[in-house]
């Protein structure tokens, strides 16, 4: 037996509360990527000493901090050339992320961004952090590994489109 039944719309629908839960098993942790990368998109923009190129709190000095012990020192001198232009990148980065992924929208390369932006920030800002598990970049990337696999199923933009395009047909 599937588990699922047919509406009248040609949807598959779960028939028991194991696959309702099943359907809805990652929609917390999207919740939660989706609105903590919302916040921190935010919370860097509207910093003015965060988006500095120097100073305390800045990004710029973030980065030269964190430069002779980061994995990939490369990577930082990169950001260093314009650490302005780097901090503005990363927040509307998360802002972009988070926001497509508490729509739905694209769910899986929204989830990869997120994945991309996690770990350039372990590589970079947290590698030297130790024991590794106090680090919270690594936990981030991790996190965001199901639903670069998965998507979104419930409530989401994409679940809608992809019904319509099934109704449609």
């Amino acid at each position: 037996m599937s588990g699922y039944g047919t509406s009248g719309y040609g949807l598959r629908e779960p028939r028991s509360l194991r696959e309702l839960a099943r359907q809805h098993a990652l929609l917390p942790l999207r919740v939660f990527l989706g609105v903590t990368f919302v916040y921190a998109g935010l919370d860097k923009l509207t910093d003015s000493a965060f988006m500095s190129a120097d100073g305390n709190g800045s990004v710029g000095e973030m980065m030269n901090a964190v430069r002779d012990s980061s994995a990939m020192p490369a990577l930082v001198d990169l950001a260093l050339k314009s650490p302005v232009g780097f901090g503005y990148a990363i927040a509307v980065g998360e802002l972009l992320v988070g926001i497509a992924t508490l729509v739905g929208l694209f769910a899986r390369i929204a989830a990869a961004g997120g994945a991309l932006i996690s770990l350039s920030l372990w590589l970079t800002v947290s590698w030297q952090t130790e024991p590794y598990y106090y680090g919270n970049d690594l936990v981030y990337l991790v996190a965001w590994l199901p639903l670069v696999l998965a998507g979104a199923a419930a409530f989401s933009a994409d679940a809608f489109l992809a019904a319509r395009r099934r109704r449609s047909l």
